[in-house]
C-alpha cells in the first residue's frame, strides 16, 4: 500500500493523510478504488494535484461522518460520490470558483439528513445536466432544476408519504413528499452539477403553528428557495418569507438552521427523530430575521386548512373573516394542490371573542364558528362535505350516538396527528411560548404505563421575587422533590421571575398547552393530569387548581398561600394540604387550617364533593423535610371525572370560557361570578345570579341526547326539546382543547 500511495505521487501531507486512512478499512478501501482511477479523469484544480484533492476529500467525508455511517458505506459508494463530485466541479464552469472550504461542506456530501443512503449522484447528474445545460451562473442553473426537475420526475407536495426523510429514490419511486423530501432532492441535484447546496428550515415558527424545510444555493453568497416552489422573480422569495422574518436567534426551537457537514458543536433539529444530534447545522437565523419592531396588542390567530372530506385533497375556496353584524373584515384563499402544508390563509380576531368564517366555493356557501381559546394561535382542518352534512350549515340530519362516537375518534385522531407535527419542537426544546411569555421545563419519567395511559405530574417551584439565578436554582430543585411510580414529571420554570409566579393570566394557557403537549407526543391520560407545588409553587396550586379543576385528577398544595383564592371550584378536584405546624410566615399554617375547615364545611353541605385531604406538620417549618411527598400516591390513586353531573363554576381574576361542560359566550365572564349546574336525568338546573351568555357544552356521557331535555337557569325554563350531536361542535371542541375525554357533540346557547 505504501507502494501504490509513492507510486501515485502522493508526498508530504497527502502521503500522511493516506497513511493515516490506513486505520480505516473502509476509507483505505475507497481510497484505493478512487485512486485506481484513471487520474486524467479529473483535471487540476486551482494548482492541486487531483490525487491529493481525492484524499483531502476522503479525509473530509471521514472526519465529519455520522456515526450510524461508519463502517456501513461500500468503498464503491463512497468512490464514486468523490469521483462524480470533483468531475462536477471541472465540467460545470460555476463549480470551478467553489472555494475548497464550501465545495467540501455543500458539494461533496453524500447526504442531507439522516435518510437513507441510496446513490443518487450519477442519476440525478444525467437528469440534471441538460436541464442546466444553457444556464450561465449558479443561480440560474438552480432556478431552472426548481422550475423543470420536480415536474420531469413527477414529484410534488403530498403529506401522504412514506415518511418525512425520504432519499431521492424514495421519493421519486412514490411521487410524493414532504417539504423535507422535497428539499433533499433538490439539494442533491444541485450537488450533481457542483452547486453548493444545504437544506434549511426552523423546528417551529415563532408566531404560527407549524414548521418549514428549504433549500440555500451558494452563489458568492448564499441564497434560497422553497423546492417545488420556483418563483419566476427569482431566489430569495417564497410564502414562507414573512414566518422566516419572525425567527428568533436566541430560542433553539424559533431559530433557523442550514445543514453542514462539518462539525462545529451544533445541531439541525430532526422534527422526526425527536433529541438526534446526527446532523450537524450552522444558525443562519441572521439571513432572514427583520428588526425588531415595537410589540403590539395581543390578538387571536387562526390558520385554516380545507379538505373535500377526510383522506382526500385539499380545495381552494375564498374564505371569508366576519364581524359581528356580517361585515368582511378579511379575506383569503385556501390553498391546494402542490402548496405545502404549512402555506395557509391566516385571520387574526379580537382575543377572546372568536371569529366566523364564511367559506365559499362555486355556488356552495358555508360558515364555520370558530370558538376563541387562550391557546391561540391554533390550525383548524376544515372537511367540506361534512360541514356541508351539519345542521348548523345547510340543514343536514342530526348525528345519531353511533356516528358521534365515530366522528369523535376521527376527530381525536386527526387533531393528534396535527399536534405531533405542530409541537414536536416544542417538546424537543421543552420550552413553549404564549404571547410574549416563554416557560421552559425539566421532566423524568417514572415506571411504564400502555400508550395513552401515561399520567402526567405539573410540580410548581417556589421562589419568586426573587433573581432569576435564585429562582433558577428553586427550579432545579424542584424536579428532584417527587417520584411518582409511574408517569412524566414535569417542573415548569415560571417566565417571569414576579412574586406571583403562577398566579399571572399567561399561565392558564401554557399549562393547558403543555397537557396538549404531553397528551400528544407523550400519551398521557387527560384524565390522569396530577397538580402540585411548594412555597409559591403551593401559592399557584391555590390559584390555579379551582379554576382549571377540569383538567386535573388530583391536586396538592405544599407550603403555599392562597391569598384571595377561593375554593368553590374543587368541587369535583381531590385536594391536599400540607403545611408545617410551624411555618408562620404570612401566617401561612393558620389559614391552611382556615381553608381545610372551609373544605370540611363545603364537603359536609354537598356530601358528593370536595374530597380532601390535609397534613399540618406539628413542629415542623417551611421545610417538611420532603413528608409531604405522601400526597403522591394519595393523588395517585384518583382519575379525573370528565363529566360530573354537578359542577360549581367559579370565576377567579383570570377568566375562562368553559368549565366542564358548562360555557360562556366569549367576553361574557366577569371575575367573581359564580354559576352552580347539575344533572338530573334530563333535567339541567342553573343557579346564574342572572349571568348572561350561558352555554352547555353536552355529551351522551352527561345525559341522553336522544331525548327531550330541559334547561332551567335561576328557577326558570330557557329550553326544553332536542339537542342535535354535530361534527362541527366536536371539531371546535378539540380545536379549543385538545381533550378526547371532553369532547363535546352538541352545544346549546342559552337565551337567559
Amino acid at each position: 500500500l505504501a507502494a501504490l500511495a509513492l507510486s501515485m505521487g502522493l508526498h508530504g501531507r497527502a502521503l500522511s493523510l493516506f497513511l493515516r486512512s490506513l486505520q480505516m478499512r473502509e476509507v483505505l478501501l475507497c481510497l484505493v478504488f478512487v485512486a485506481c482511477q484513471s487520474q486524467a479523469e479529473v483535471a487540476e484544480i486551482h494548482g492541486t494535484p487531483p490525487a491529493e484533492l481525492r484524499v483531502r476529500a476522503i479525509e473530509f467525508l471521514e472526519t465529519n461522518m455520522p456515526e450510524r455511517d461508519r463502517g456501513k458505506l461500500s468503498a464503491e459508494f463512497l468512490g464514486e460520490n468523490i469521483e462524480l463530485a470533483l468531475a462536477a466541479r471541472t465540467e460545470f464552469a460555476w463549480a470551478a470558483s467553489v472555494p475548497d472550504e464550501i465545495f467540501f461542506n455543500d458539494v461533496l456530501p453524500y447526504a442531507v439528513f439522516d435518510e437513507p443512503r441510496d446513490p443518487w449522484r450519477r442519476e440525478l447528474l444525467e437528469l440534471s445536466r441538460p436541464i442546466v445545460a444553457n444556464s450561465k451562473t449558479a443561480s440560474e442553473a438552480a432556478q431552472a432544476l426548481n422550475r423543470e426537475l420536480f415536474k420531469q420526475i413527477n414529484l410534488h407536495y403530498n403529506t401522504n408519504r412514506k415518511r418525512p426523510n425520504q432519499s431521492f429514490v424514495e421519493s421519486k419511486e412514490l411521487g410524493r413528499a414532504t417539504c423535507t423530501g422535497l428539499s433533499i432532492v433538490l439539494v442533491e441535484a444541485c450537488r450533481s452539477v457542483g452547486i453548493p447546496a444545504r437544506a434549511a428550515g426552523t423546528p417551529s415558527w415563532s408566531k404560527k403553528p407549524g414548521n418549514h424545510t428549504w433549500v440555500e444555493i451558494w452563489d458568492g453568497d448564499w441564497h434560497f428557495a422553497g423546492a417545488d416552489e420556483y418563483d419566476a422573480g427569482g431566489l430569495n422569495r417564497g410564502w414562507f418569507v414573512g414566518d422566516a422574518g419572525d425567527a428568533r436567534a436566541d430560542e433553539p426551537q424559533h431559530r433557523i438552521y442550514a445543514t453542514s457537514w462539518k462539525r462545529e458543536g451544533l445541531y439541525f433539529p430532526l422534527a422526526w427523530s425527536e433529541g438526534d444530534q446526527s446532523v450537524a447545522a450552522v444558525n443562519v437565523t441572521e439571513r432572514y430575521a427583520k428588526p425588531p419592531s415595537a410589540p403590539v396588542p395581543a390578538n387571536g390567530v387562526v390558520f385554516v386548512r380545507v379538505f373535500e372530506r377526510r383522506g382526500g385533497e385539499r380545495v381552494v375556496c375564498d374564505i371569508e373573516l366576519l364581524a359581528d353584524d356580517g361585515a368582511v373584515l378579511a379575506h383569503d384563499k385556501s390553498r391546494a394542490g402542490t402548496s405545502d402544508l404549512n402555506d395557509m390563509p391566516q385571520f387574526t380576531f379580537v382575543q377572546g371573542k372568536g371569529c366566523q368564517l364564511k367559506l365559499r366555493r362555486g355556488i356552495e356557501v358555508l360558515e364555520f364558528v370558530v370558538t376563541a381559546d387562550a391557546t391561540s394561535p391554533l390550525t383548524i382542518e376544515l372537511y367540506w362535505d361534512e360541514l356541508a352534512a351539519d345542521p348548523r350549515a345547510v340543514g343536514g340530519d342530526p348525528m345519531t350516538k353511533a356516528a358521534a362516537a365515530l366522528e369523535r375518534t376521527r376527530a381525536i385522531d386527526a387533531r393528534l396527528a396535527d399536534l405531533r407535527v405542530e409541537r414536536a419542537a416544542e417538546m424537543e426544546a421543552k420550552a413553549l411560548i404564549v404571547g410574549d411569555k416563554t416557560m421552559r421545563w425539566l421532566e423524568k419519567s417514572f415506571g411504564d404505563a400502555p400508550e395513552g395511559k401515561r399520567s402526567l405530574w405539573i410540580s410548581m417551584h417556589g421562589g419568586g421575587g426573587a433573581p432569576a439565578d435564585v429562582n433558577d436554582q428553586q427550579w432545579k430543585n424542584q424536579i428532584g422533590l417527587y417520584q411518582p411510580s409511574e408517569g412524566f414529571y414535569v417542573a415548569p420554570r415560571a417566565p417571569t421571575d414576579n412574586w406571583n409566579l403562577w398566579h399571572e393570566g399567561h399561565i392558564d394557557p401554557m399549562f393547558s398547552r403543555l397537557i396538549e403537549d404531553f397528551i400528544a407526543l407523550r400519551g398521557v391520560d387527560p384524565d390522569r393530569v396530577y397538580l402540585m407545588g411548594y412555597s409559591a409553587g403551593g401559592d399557584g396550586v391555590w390559584q390555579l387548581a379551582p379554576r382549571m379543576a377540569d383538567r386535573f385528577a388530583a391536586a396538592s398544595m405544599m407550603a403555599g398561600h392562597p391569598n384571595e383564592a377561593q375554593l368553590f371550584g374543587l368541587r369535583n378536584l381531590p385536594f391536599a394540604i400540607f403545611m408545617g405546624g410551624d411555618d408562620k410566615a404570612y401566617d401561612r399554617n393558620k389559614i391552611a387550617q382556615e381553608r381545610a375547615t372551609q373544605l370540611d364545611v363545603l364537603r359536609a353541605a354537598d356530601p358528593g364533593g370536595y374530597e380532601h385531604f390535609v397534613r399540618i406538620y406539628e413542629g415542623l417549618g417551611h421545610w417538611m423535610q420532603k413528608k409531604d411527598a405522601e400526597g403522591v400516591p394519595w393523588m395517585a390513586e384518583h382519575t379525573r371525572v370528565a363529566w360530573p353531573k354537578k359542577v360549581v363554576w367559579f370565576q377567579d381574576d383570570v377568566l375562562h370560557d368553559r368549565f366542564y361542560w358548562l360555557g360562556r359566550a366569549p367576553g361574557t365572564a366577569k371575575a367573581g361570578e359564580k354559576i352552580e349546574a347539575d344533572v338530573e336525568g334530563q333535567i339541567i338546573r342553573i343557579s346564574a345570579g342572572g349571568a348572561q351568555g350561558l352555554e352547555l357544552w353536552l355529551s351522551d356521557e352527561l345525559l341522553d341526547l336522544d331525548k327531550s331535555l330541559s334547561v332551567l337557569v335561576d328557577g326558570k325554563t330557557v329550553f326544553e326539546g332536542r339537542v342535535s350531536r354535530s361534527a362541527t361542535v366536536l371539531r371546535d371542541s378539540l380545536s379549543a382543547r385538545l381533550d378526547g375525554r371532553l369532547a363535546a357533540s352538541a352545544k346549546l346557547v342559552l337565551e337567559n
